[in-house]
């Protein structure tokens, strides 16, 4: 996650949210967001461990299960993704960035969020290095299941 506070997809769905009205509630509502997310992401992080336990075990139906809670709970961060951007942007105008909302606070809150946000940054990273590691794993299930199916087109490579 980089500091900047990326626009929203031109393609994405209109989604109802909260809009900001004065700054006063613009901050807020970016503050709770973010402390929402903190949660969110931790949430994510024990669904990721549950689906890397699924396929470990070969669960289809947990599988199921668990893709349908990561879906629901990514469209919800996604929802308060695009909320925080509309604040920023109400705070400060096009092309926003964290550092820029940062200023905005007294120095004690600031050093809060500051510490929040990286403290966000480090969850997002491990929630992608676990998808990957999941994503491998699936793939490579999937390429033995091939493989135990339909053979091997060369077991042994020339030398």
């Amino acid at each position: 996650m980089t500091s900047a506070v990326s626009a929203p997809p031109a393609a994405a769905p209109a989604q109802a949210q909260p809009q900001p009205g004065s700054r006063q509630h613009a901050m807020q509502l970016l503050l709770e967001g973010i402390s929402a997310d903190m949660a969110a992401y931790a949430e994510l992080q024990d669904l990721l461990e549950q689906q890397f336990d699924a396929a470990l075990r070969h669960q289809r139906a947990r599988l199921e299960q668990v893709a349908e809670a990561v879906s629901v709970l990514v469209d919800a961060m996604e929802t308060r993704r695009a909320q925080r951007v509309a604040c920023a942007v109400h705070l400060l105008g096009p092309a926003p960035a964290m550092a820029q909302v940062f200023a905005l606070l007294k120095p004690e809150p600031r050093e809060r969020l500051q510490q929040q946000w990286q403290a966000l940054e480090l969850r997002v990273l491990e929630c992608k290095r676990l998808s990957k590691r999941n994503s491998d794993l699936l793939v490579e299930q999937y390429t033995i299941m091939q493989r135990v199916l339909h053979g091997e087109d060369q077991i042994y490579e020339p030398a």
